[in-house]
C-alpha cells in the first residue's frame, strides 16, 4: 500500500473493482457465472485478486481452465468451456483466434463440435444427482 492511503477506502475501491470485473466476465460467461450461483463473486475474486486483466473473455477463459484444472468446475462451466474451445484456439497468451479446421473440444464430458465456422454442443456434461441423504445415486 502506498504511505499515506488509508487502509480502509483502498480496501473498498479494490473490492468495487473486482465485482466490476465479475459482472464484465460474468456477460461474455454467463453459463458458468449462473453454475456457481451465489459463489460467482467471491470465486472469481479469489482468482482474479492477483492477476492483471487481460479483458472479460479471457479472464473467463482463464478462470473456467482454473476450475476445470482443479476439478471444480460445474457441469454448465464445462459445456461453456467446450463450446469456446471448440470454436476457437486460445493459448492462454494471445487472444483468441477463430478456427479454421473442424474441431472438438472435451471438457468434463461435455463435448463440442466445430464444422464449418458452427459450434455444436454434442454432449452435456454428466450432473451429479443426489438422493435425500446427499449420496450419489
Amino acid at each position: 500500500m502506498p504511505p499515506g492511503f488509508a487502509p480502509a477506502p483502498l480496501a473498498a475501491a479494490r473490492a468495487a473493482l473486482l465485482r466490476k470485473r465479475a459482472g464484465g466476465v460474468a456477460r461474455h460467461w454467463p453459463l458458468l457465472a449462473a453454475a456457481l450461483g451465489s459463489d460467482w463473486p467471491t470465486t472469481f475474486a479469489a482468482w482474479a485478486a492477483d492477476r492483471p486483466t487481460n479483458g472479460a473473455l479471457r479472464d473467463g477463459w482463464d478462470l473456467a481452465r482454473a476450475l476445470r484444472d482443479d476439478g471444480t468446475l460445474p457441469p454448465l462451466g464445462a459445456e461453456e468451456l467446450a463450446v469456446r474451445e471448440a470454436g476457437a484456439r486460445y493459448d492462454g497468451q494471445c487472444p483468441p483466434r477463430p478456427r479454421r479446421l473442424p474441431a472438438i473440444g472435451r471438457v468434463r464430458g461435455a463435448v463440442a463440435v466445430q464444422l464449418a465456422g458452427r459450434v455444436r454442443l454434442v454432449r452435456p456434461a454428466p450432473r451429479v444427482s443426489f438422493d435425500p441423504a446427499g449420496r450419489d445415486r
